[in-house]
């Protein structure tokens, strides 16, 4: 598996004491497109998000977003990964863990490396791995209304 993340989750016992309910390498990696591997990590039906129960959020069924919910994935973008120039309907906070990636906007390219924070807001965009790494990035999508600019709505694409 190209992708290996640990994820922690901490829950309650039947007394109320906090406890691990989850400790294991993310079991649900998928790969959409050439060059492309994605964990989710973790999600929410609602904001705000519910601290009850015990089920793993994780393996809930989810497209880029969830909405009137929260989305948190870990992204592995290969050199030479497929194109995918998308518009979420989501404020998406972006944290580059490894490796360097160009993101892409209408007219402008940022080059992005490790330690480097995004927060994107429903622009259209496509990530270029153009290096000879991997390049790794953790997101935190968090369902919004669609963009309106210029007089017009800009619904999610892509």
């Amino acid at each position: 598996m190209s992708l290996q993340i640990r994820r922690v989750v901490t829950g309650h016992d039947g007394h109320g004491r906090a406890q691990v309910m989850i400790d294991e390498t993310c079991r649900n990696v998928q790969s959409r497109r050439q060059g492309h591997h994605s964990c989710v990590v973790w999600t929410t039906y609602t904001i705000p998000a519910s601290n009850d129960g015990s089920e793993d959020d994780a393996q809930r069924q989810v497209g880029s977003t969830l909405p009137g919910g929260t989305v948190f994935r870990i992204v592995r973008f290969e050199p030479g990964v497929a194109p995918r120039v998308h518009r979420t309907s989501s404020i998406d906070y972006a944290v580059v863990l490894a490796g360097e990636i160009d993101m892409e906007l209408d007219t402008t390219t940022v080059t992005l490396h490790a330690g480097d924070v995004v927060v994107q807001r429903g622009t259209l965009h496509n990530w270029v791995n153009r290096g000879t790494a991997p390049c790794v990035i953790a997101f935190v999508l968090i369902d919004a209304k669609p963009v309106e600019s210029g007089g017009r709505r800009l619904e999610a694409v892509g």
